[in-house]
């Protein structure tokens, strides 16, 4: 296991020392090209977001809806590469500590071979993986040479679930555990499940570990109650289509970057 705690385990940490929650924006690198994708993150840092899930696009998605597919081919069309995602972290690094995570189809990894994978990307400043589609069959093994980089690996918990699978899935969890709100793909919701709340303080319970909400959170108030009980909320497709609809507006960069930080701003007057 990874001797120094990284950045996700510290932050989480640090906010619970003084009773706050936090949010994690999620948004698709690449969107509209990597310069903006690194103006994005220093601005969201400013704004003082826990960590930032970073999506890596891929041409057969698993959980992401049609907004985040919709993303992906956007920028796979620009031809942009695992590689030239993880120089703009490096570049971005270089001036911040914000929490990076790492959103990608584990076939992405295993092509390139999860140990090579792992090392690239903590050399170049992520913090933790989220791998949607890796099997429990294969976490514990996954979890382990993920450690022995220096990441965490949270993985995802579904509301359809039995309780002993979430007790498996959230025992081999590190950094935190990543409850779904809904049953799905991601995508923006309306509303958020009535049993949301005690299914995340039960699975809080059974695993001693931090729980972040993610799927179907789209407003300030979708934040302020998954908060109530969670350590943090997770907002992606409701990003994403704010970009996307910036770029498609006319917009230049400066107004795609200024979209960005004005929802997040807002979505953060929900945190506790």
């Amino acid at each position: 296991m990874a001797e120094k705690q990284n950045r996700i385990d510290q932050k989480l940490a640090s906010l619970k020392a003084v009773g706050k929650k936090g949010l994690l924006p999620y948004v698709t690198a690449g969107l509209p090209d990597l310069a903006t994708t690194q103006r994005v993150l220093e601005v969201l840092a400013e704004l003082g977001v826990t960590a930032v899930e970073l999506g890596f696009p891929y041409s057969d998605p698993i959980a992401d809806g049609p907004t985040i597919q919709s993303s992906f081919t956007r920028v796979l069309e620009r031809g942009i590469h695992v590689r030239d995602i993880l120089a703009m972290v490096s570049r971005f690094r270089r001036t911040s500590d914000l929490p990076l995570l790492a959103m990608l189809s584990y076939s992405i990894a295993y092509r390139i071979g999860l140990p090579a994978f792992a090392r690239m990307a903590c050399d170049a400043g992520i913090d933790g993986l989220i791998l949607p589609d890796l099997s429990l069959e294969e976490a514990p093994q996954a979890a382990q040479t993920v450690a022995d980089a220096g990441l965490c690996l949270p993985m995802l918990v579904s509301p359809a679930s039995s309780p002993d699978r979430r007790k498996r899935i959230a025992a081999i969890s590190t950094g935190f555990v990543y409850y779904m709100s809904v049953t799905g793909i991601t995508g923006e919701r309306d509303q958020l499940p009535s049993e949301l709340i005690q299914n995340v303080r039960e699975l809080r319970e059974t695993s001693g570990r931090p729980v972040i909400v993610g799927f179907g959170i789209s407003t300030a108030e979708h934040v302020r109650l998954v908060c109530s009980e969670a350590e943090g909320a997770i907002i992606g497709s409701a990003l994403v289509r704010r970009m996307m609809e910036a770029e498609d507006a006319g917009g230049d960069r400066d107004a795609v970057v200024e979209t960005a930080r004005s929802a997040v701003a807002d979505w953060m007057t929900g945190l506790p």
